[in-house]
């Protein structure tokens, strides 16, 4: 039989916030540093290399449209300018979220980690959603961003769980998926945002269980339990 879970990691692009809001900021990041250039390119071309990375479910995105669109020595300016227009309105937030954390605050801790900058925090309260977490793990404030082990690992200690009482809520493979895997959590996949336009029988092998949204995520964490 296995562990009963805990804690809940969980993703906050794609789970809790679209991932439109990231697309179209290095969007905007990559229009501009093409124009400082004296180039240009169409937006369906950009859409394009975007469902390439998201089906790929490995690589960088950045690195990716930098090769793609500008060069690569544009890569860190241009993850630079994107962050700096990275902001998630309120009307990103998924309606599913506030109902679905107030279900799992009933038998789970909640811990947020993200690959994000720490004034994402803001918008979580903002949002409603911060009160339901107890633990942080933001990559720019542990120092380290997923797959390391050492991000979830650090939720992990703050919450005072072993990895086999936890599971982690994210919508990408490499990251999310296979990062929590290699220090033994179990997995659930969000099939939304940056996921596949069109998951493989491959790719959804990989996850413990794949679900396609956080309504659906209750009776995930019961399955896995089970």
């Amino acid at each position: 039989m296995p562990e009963p879970i805990d804690l809940v990691l969980l993703d906050v692009g794609g789970p809790v916030y679209d991932d439109a809001a990231y697309r179209d900021a290095l969007l905007r990041a990559t229009r501009e540093l093409a124009a400082e250039e004296g180039s240009e390119f169409a937006e369906e071309d950009f859409l394009r290399l975007y469902d390439e990375r998201r089906q790929a479910q490995g690589g960088s995105l950045r690195t990716a449209v930098a090769q793609r669109f500008l060069t690569e020595h544009d890569r860190r300016e241009l993850s630079d300018l994107a962050e700096q227009y990275w902001e998630y309105p309120p009307e990103a937030l998924h309606d599913d979220v506030l109902p679905a954390l107030r279900a799992l605050r009933e038998h789970y801790r909640i811990a947020v980690v993200a690959n994000q900058r720490s004034v994402v925090v803001e918008a979580l309260r903002r949002d409603g959603v911060a009160e339901h977490v107890d633990v942080w793990a933001i990559s720019e404030t542990v120092g380290v961003e997923k797959p390391d082990p050492r991000i979830f690992q650090h939720a992990l200690d703050e919450a005072g769980a072993p990895a086999s009482r936890a599971v982690h809520v994210g919508n990408r493979l490499d990251t999310d998926v296979r990062g929590a895997h290699r220090l033994g959590l179990r997995t659930v996949w969000v099939l939304r945002g940056e996921a596949p336009p069109e998951p493989t029988p491959d790719q959804l092998a990989e996850p413990d269980v794949a679900v396609r949204s956080l309504a659906e995520l209750p009776a995930a964490l019961a399955k896995l339990s089970s």
